[in-house]
């Protein structure tokens, strides 16, 4: 079995989209599945191989004509063709010749779909959805969701293909336990990509009220993103009048790790997110989360692993509340686990394994995996 994957790039500071295709790619690789990469060449890419194959990027990335990249896939010969992401040329290029050459495809949308994602450069969309999202999609043999909450968004746009719900997986190859490395206040953090959709706003606010309550407490927002957004967050902290706030910028490598090994807990408040990779990665770590009703994350709840809770101020008050006046003990049983949810759902080997056998499922039929939804929900 030959499968091609298809991303615009795979930045270190791009997010959850590029660390779960190079996740997925990875697993299915281990599994001995043939499996490679085609991208756009990045200065800082996520990992390196001979299965990623780089093309040199055009002028006008988001949406511009590659003749390197149509070659290549005019000449590329795989069974199966799996794209990540929408609005953006490498994907539509790989539909486009996959139909042509009478393949099937998958699509992950890996959350662009969702409403408060389509409201950035509306008109964009729109315009990119009439002439080539929504063929694309429509021809898809599957398309592929990490959340129910993002399969419902499809079926509400009038897509009717089957939908695989099958989530983004982590390494899980860290320690049980978590080194010694906290001293000085204990601290609560964000971590990922500054953009208006993740709702850091409401953190900052709502530790301008918890954050007074405790001086041996430290928020830390870790990451980096759109300029105007950060710089509207470093006003709106000077506005409150927060000392105990810190900007690390973005983190990779040990400096990420040792970070995030500091916190005590993270959180993640963000209007909507497919999957939001921080969690799982966090969680590992034995470290409790916070998240927002707009992620997928309502095993926290279930598995007592943290707080999944409305979105909005005052419900992150009370979350923060509830978490600072937690002892070591509560606080360590929580990690616990949460480590152990990742252990027994999202595991590379365990996603790869499902991923493996929708693959075969396309390509032999046979019986529909249970994960698959043909034109339902549930």
């Amino acid at each position: 079995m030959k499968v091609l994957h298809s991303i615009s790039g795979l930045n270190l500071s791009s997010g959850g989209p590029s660390l779960s295709t190079w996740s997925l790619v990875t697993g299915l690789r281990y599994a001995e599945i043939n499996a490679e990469i085609i991208t756009y060449q990045d200065d800082r890419m996520i990992g390196k191989g001979a299965f990623i194959q780089t093309i040199k990027s055009p002028r006008f990335r988001r949406f511009g004509y590659s003749n390197i990249l149509n070659d290549f896939f005019r000449k590329a010969d795989y069974d199966l063709y799996h794209g990540h992401g929408l609005w953006q040329y490498p994907v539509h290029a790989m539909a486009n010749s996959a139909y042509k050459k009478g393949k099937p495809y998958i699509i992950s949308p890996r959350g662009m779909l969702y409403p408060e994602a389509k409201q950035k450069s509306t008109f964009f969309k729109m315009i990119a959805m009439y002439l080539f999202q929504k063929k694309d999609l429509r021809r898809a043999t599957i398309i592929h969701t990490t959340c129910f909450q993002e399969l419902s968004h499809i079926r509400n746009l009038g897509f009717l293909n089957p939908v695989a719900l099958i989530p983004n997986s982590i390494e899980i190859n860290i320690p049980p336990q978590i080194q010694g490395v906290k001293s000085g206040k204990q601290q609560i953090g964000f971590i990922g990509r500054f953009a208006p959709i993740k709702n850091i706003e409401h953190l900052i606010n709502a530790w301008a009220t918890t954050g007074r309550e405790s001086e041996n407490w430290e928020l830390v927002l870790i990451g980096d993103g759109e300029f105007k957004y950060m710089q509207s967050l470093k006003r709106l902290a000077q506005t409150l009048g927060i000392v105990n706030i810190r900007f690390t910028g973005f983190l990779n490598g040990d400096e990420k790790e040792k970070a995030l090994q500091s916190l005590s807990y993270l959180v993640l408040p963000s209007k909507s997110e497919n999957f939001g990779m921080v969690v799982p990665e966090a969680l590992i770590h034995e470290i409790p989360v916070i998240a927002s009703k707009g992620t997928p994350w309502e095993e926290l709840n279930t598995y007592n692993a943290g707080w999944w809770i409305e979105r909005g101020v005052k419900p992150l008050v009370e979350a923060l509340r509830q978490a600072m006046q937690q002892s070591d003990e509560e606080r360590q049983l929580m990690g616990r686990n949460g480590r152990k949810l990742v252990e027994e759902n999202y595991s590379i080997e365990s996603v790869a394994a499902k991923m493996i056998q929708l693959y075969n499922w396309i390509l032999e039929s046979g019986e529909k995996p249970e994960f698959v939804y043909l034109n339902q929900i549930l």
